[in-house]
């Protein structure tokens, strides 16, 4: 899968069977959507691809306002989106930076610019209710006929459902804020699971008898939080049991920066580099700040007895593919 960060340059252009969204988490009803993109694409003979945008469009508007609780909380980091759009088969991914000349495309500009000019589009797949352009001023319809009037078909992708729930990135979001985590893994088609290469920590957890892997997460607003039973891909042929915390760090750290930290039972190989991906089970508890390293250490040694007594008794679902 090729990977362009921004339009590709006119010797990389080439015609395609498109889609465009966030497609933060990559769940069911964006696996649906890029089965169609995919088959369009045979049926065409042209590459499958996918446009989407970094940051979120909603979290540079946050930003733009000051106001960052208004950005939506993240599913995944980039590099799982990409890996999860590569399983679905796709061919080639833009990676859209969304800035203030973007966001100031009218929809004819972004058509003539972007989809014509700068994509070759030849098929193109949106959401139901895809809006484009300043201030969302373009919508279905007008892309339907902008297609008829540049020899691109558009077609829109009805809403996925399960059970009567429509899937969709904010399904996840809340299930994964509740610590729900059967029900993220339902919506998302395989449990959740974060990826990264392991860095340098304070090494805290070292003195108090549980050292950690951890991964920095890019983000500020995760949408998930606290203390999980935690099953690690990537150390070894099989995957090896834990417990993670992803949060803040509120009783030893207070610089905001988010970190996934696991603490992989009966594991003392250095991995610094190495990258893993970190599988949610779950949730124990949330994230809590303590008076004192050692009420710090004996919550820890609480979580890890939990999450042993966990895979004791057999609950962890089987190994998944990601």
């Amino acid at each position: 899968m090729k990977v362009f960060r921004g339009l590709p340059n006119a010797e990389s252009r080439a015609p395609c069977a498109l889609t465009i969204g966030n497609f933060d988490g990559v769940h069911r009803g964006h696996q649906a959507l890029l089965a169609r993109v995919r088959e369009a694409a045979d049926r065409l003979g042209v590459e499958a691809a996918v446009m989407t945008f970094e940051p979120h469009p909603r979290e540079f508007f946050a930003q733009l306002s000051g106001d960052l609780s208004r950005a939506p909380a993240r599913i995944a980091n980039l590099r799982d989106k990409l890996q999860s759009l590569e399983r679905a088969g796709v061919d080639r991914v833009i990676v859209e930076h969304f800035n203030s000349h973007f966001a100031a495309m009218t929809p004819e500009d972004f058509v003539e610019k972007v989809l014509v000019e700068g994509l070759h589009v030849r098929w193109l797949m949106v959401g139901e209710d895809f809006c484009y352009g300043a201030r969302r001023a373009g919508n279905i319809a007008s892309l339907i006929e902008a297609g008829r009037r540049h020899g691109f078909e558009v077609v829109a992708m009805p809403t996925v459902t399960q059970d009567g729930l429509r899937i969709s990135s904010s399904a996840v979001r809340a299930a994964l804020a509740g610590g729900d985590l059967d029900q993220a893994a339902r919506l998302l088609g395989h449990p959740f699971a974060i990826s990264g290469h392991v860095i340098h920590g304070r090494k805290l957890g070292r003195t108090i008898g549980f050292p950690t892997m951890n991964l920095r997460v890019a983000h500020k607003r995760p949408a998930l939080s606290g203390i999980f039973v935690v099953r690690v891909h990537g150390l070894a042929d099989q995957p090896l049991a834990g417990v993670a915390s992803l949060g803040v760090r509120p009783t030893v750290e207070d610089a905001g920066r988010v970190l996934l930290e696991t603490h992989v039972f009966d594991y003392a190989q250095s991995c610094y580099g190495r990258l893993i991906r970190v599988e949610f089970l779950k949730k124990l508890r949330d994230e809590e700040k303590y008076v004192d390293l050692p009420t710090l250490t004996a919550a820890i040694e609480r979580d890890a007895e939990q999450a042993r007594a966990h895979f004791a008794a057999g609950a962890a679902p089987a190994a998944s593919a990601p």
